[in-house]
């Protein structure tokens, strides 16, 4: 089924900044810069509802999702530190590494695609990869995941959101989807200063003047600081995109990564080969645009993609739906 995107949402994110901010605008700000939308695109056939939204949080916490009981989507995707887990490669079954770096959730909800190669459209189908993949979660199949759920308890819960008997797969997916389209970063400083409310510092203004000029902003552009494309990048021996589509026209590319809280997000690019941001800029300036940045302007770009770390979202840990009177049944 076609999913279509609530059109009021889409004309806040594309357009902007909105009503509230016109005429604050700086002058120096450059063209196609803008504060984060403080709205997420919602798909017609999984609207918002705070049971939904609630469900989907104690879904996102809960280690019960996995076949031995130990991995949350929290593991690899921590709400307290960013949205990642500062692993290269996460830690997943019987301590299995995967082959490419956890990209933050933060703000995932703007993306056009999900995933560095962009196999799943949206968060729905982003949601029901991990449990079923023998390096994450390592369940077997998607019955034995709902058995696992309604033997927790979760019955009731998806009754309450989705209607009798809909504990299943897809709804499992849709309820942690709801809840990550409440995950976003707004009022960075950046965002604030684009508002005309605060001041950022002249090393942040000055870069933020340099990626423009030397080309940065051709692809990370817009309020989430990326143009939802992808692009070669010709770094590593991963083949990127090619592996969904089969195209060697696909080589090598990845999706453009968000700038937005990229100061939390280390270790960096898709085989998290990166330990520094500092590196990551220099990197990317001389392999896609041919620019050797001196110290100087490395340390001002910097300064302004530290401008764009957003306020954190404060989650409460959920308490989860337990049986009484034994465990549930994991397995390593």
């Amino acid at each position: 089924m076609q999913r279509l995107l609530s059109s009021f949402v889409i004309t806040l994110f594309l357009f902007g900044i909105g009503t509230a901010q016109a005429g604050n605008r700086p002058a120096d700000v450059p063209e196609g810069m803008g504060p984060l939308p403080t709205l997420a695109p919602v798909p017609a056939d999984n609207p918002m509802s705070p049971d939904k939204i609630e469900l989907g949080k104690k879904l996102y916490f809960d280690p019960a999702l996995s076949l031995s009981g130990n991995i949350s989507c929290n593991s690899c995707h921590n709400l307290g530190n960013g949205g990642v887990d500062n692993q290269q490669f996460s830690i997943g079954h019987k301590w299995q590494r995967g082959g490419r770096n956890a990209p933050t959730v933060l703000n995932a909800a703007f993306w056009r695609t999900q995933f560095w190669d962009g196999r799943a459209p949206l968060l729905e189908d982003q949601a029901k990869g991990p449990p079923l993949n023998p390096v994450e979660m390592a369940d077997i199949s998607e019955a034995q995941l709902i058995k696992r759920l309604k033997d927790a308890g979760y019955e009731p819960l998806f009754n309450k959101v989705f209607g009798k008997k809909p504990i299943n797969y897809d709804n499992m997916a849709k309820a942690i989807a709801a809840f990550e389209r409440t995950l976003l970063t707004p009022d960075a400083p950046f965002d604030r200063y684009v508002r005309g409310e605060a001041d950022i510092s002249e090393a942040a203004k000055r870069g933020m003047h340099k990626v423009d000029e030397i080309g940065c902003t051709g692809c990370h552009s817009g309020p989430l600081f990326t143009n939802n494309s992808f692009q070669g990048f010709d770094y590593g021996t991963d083949t990127g995109r090619k592996a969904v589509t089969g195209k060697a026209e696909d080589d090598h590319f990845f999706r453009v990564q968000s700038w937005r809280n990229v100061a939390l997000t280390a270790p960096y690019f898709h085989d998290g080969s990166v330990a520094t941001l500092d590196e990551a800029v220099r990197i990317m300036a001389k392999k896609q645009l041919d620019t050797e940045l001196s110290d100087k302007d490395s340390s001002d770009i910097v300064a302004f993609l530290n401008t764009l770390t957003g306020k954190q979202p404060e989650i409460i840990y959920p308490l989860l739906p337990r049986p009484a009177g034994r465990a549930l049944d994991f397995h390593d």
